[in-house]
């Protein structure tokens, strides 16, 4: 084939790709970005109509867990506090324990060989010691289970807006995500070189925009969302009717499997999603521990596409609510294949540059570079674009060109995390199927003192 020749498939391809890109982000537009712009916070409801039981699964969290029950307990005094401890090596029971003048606070132990199967066996366990806890009788319409991580903080609105009439209050609602905030955005990491604070706290705070606007965002736009994240709140009667005989509404392998929002779903509960409140989590300071969170949440959800045939199946899921669900189950595969496609023409013309430089220049002086540039373009603008709606939503004080500024961080990072996609896939390849949580900042501080100790 001619360099002419060469040249020519190298555009028609950039072309059919840009024009794909293109329908695909004013899609995203509409679907996705001007909903979230719009959306507006509805009425709240009465916390006290709900009887509420905090899910907290610990495993080595005694650096932070006495500060998440003391928060839980002054923040919600009338809730119950249930600390599912599996079989920690630190002192994360001894902190329990500190509390057990509170009838509010209740610790379930795991202990080995039956501990440290994965957080939905810890969920499960805490699942059945609370229906015995409350007896036979108990309205588990009325009860709500809400899992936070050791960490975590909900908002302290967050019952009153759960309840409202749109979402527990009524009652074909079986779950809700609430919005997830990052706690130290903003906050410089302390101690060690001041280049890696800086750094540290730019990944904390696109952290931060990732969460409140373009994860919200989608959420928002798929109408059912599946309750896998932080700040998850499922009422008992759902978690019910998926438990089956054994008592296992969690059935997944990852605390991000979408297994118990797709079984819900597909029993005829509705789910729900909020921006009016949130739960606070810790950002990250550390790409490397982002990333294997990232590779886990990726993994997750990229088991979830066994359900696909169930959510089609379904007699509750209208063909848009299954479409919708069926394509949160493939964004992973999505982002994978991304990283191999993406690239192609940029290699591609590298490759050629590379071979005659002179050819490849005159090629794109001659126009060729409006096509590469609308491609780069449209790469880049789904990413971008979320700079200025963080600060137009959620960080008003923040310069515009600073905003500007984080959209393009966030375009590399999304797309690191995209190449997170691969260890995702590789780890259950090579027989590796069960994912260890990632330790927070606080959890390393105090692993790292223990270890100078």
């Amino acid at each position: 084939m001619t360099p002419v020749a060469d040249f020519d498939v190298l555009l028609g391809i950039t072309r059919a790709l840009t024009s794909t890109m293109g329908v695909a982000f004013a899609a995203y537009l509409v679907l996705v970005v001007l909903p979230y712009l719009r959306h507006r916070p509805r009425p709240h409801g009465r916390a006290a109509d709900f009887e509420w039981h905090f899910l907290l699964p610990c495993r080595d969290e005694g650096a932070v867990v006495g500060g998440t029950v003391r928060y839980l307990r002054e923040a919600f005094p009338d809730a119950h506090v249930w600390v599912i401890d599996d079989d920690s090596d630190d002192g994360t029971v001894d902190v329990v324990h500190g509390f057990r003048d509170d009838p509010h606070v209740h610790l379930v132990r795991r202990r080995r060989p039956h501990a440290r199967t994965g957080k939905g066996d810890a969920l499960n366990d805490a699942y059945r010691t609370v229906k015995l806890w409350m007896g036979r009788h108990a309205d588990a319409d009325r009860a709500v289970a809400v899992v936070v991580d050791a960490g975590g903080r909900p908002a302290r609105d967050c019952l009153d807006v759960c309840a409202a009439e749109h979402l527990f209050g009524d009652p074909g609602v079986g779950a809700v995500q609430v919005d997830v905030r990052v706690a130290n955005a903003g906050v410089r990491q302390a101690g060690g070189p001041r280049w890696r604070g800086v750094l540290g706290g730019l990944l904390v705070r696109v952290q931060d925009l990732e969460l409140r606007t373009a994860v919200a965002a989608i959420r928002l736009s798929r109408g059912t969302t599946s309750p896998d994240g932080d700040g998850r709140f499922a009422r008992l009667s759902a978690l019910d009717s998926v438990a089956g005989p054994a008592g296992r509404p969690w059935r997944g392998s990852s605390p991000e499997d979408p297994e118990l929002g797709v079984r819900l779903l597909t029993a005829g509960w509705r789910t729900g999603f909020t921006t009016d409140t949130h739960v606070h989590q810790e950002g990250l300071h550390s790409l490397r521990r982002l990333l294997a969170q990232r590779a886990r949440t990726g993994h997750g959800t990229m088991r979830g596409l066994r359900h696909v045939r169930r959510i089609w199946a379904s007699p509750h899921l209208s063909a848009s609510g299954a479409a919708k669900l069926t394509c949160s189950l493939v964004q992973p595969w999505s982002r994978l294949l991304a990283t191999l496609v993406y690239p192609v023409p940029l290699l591609v013309l590298g490759q050629r540059a590379a071979h005659a430089p002179g050819e490849v220049w005159a090629w794109l002086v001659d126009g060729a570079w409006t096509s590469f540039a609308v491609y780069g373009m449209l790469g880049l603008l789904p990413f971008v674009l979320w700079g200025p709606v963080y600060r137009a939503r959620c960080a008003p004080t923040t310069g515009l060109a600073r905003a500007i500024g984080y959209g393009f961080l966030y375009a590399i990072y999304a797309s690191a995390c995209c190449l997170a996609s691969w260890p995702a896939v590789a780890r259950p390849a090579r027989g590796r199927d069960r994912w260890a949580e990632t330790c927070g900042n606080t959890e390393r501080i105090a692993a790292d003192v223990a270890l100078d100790h």
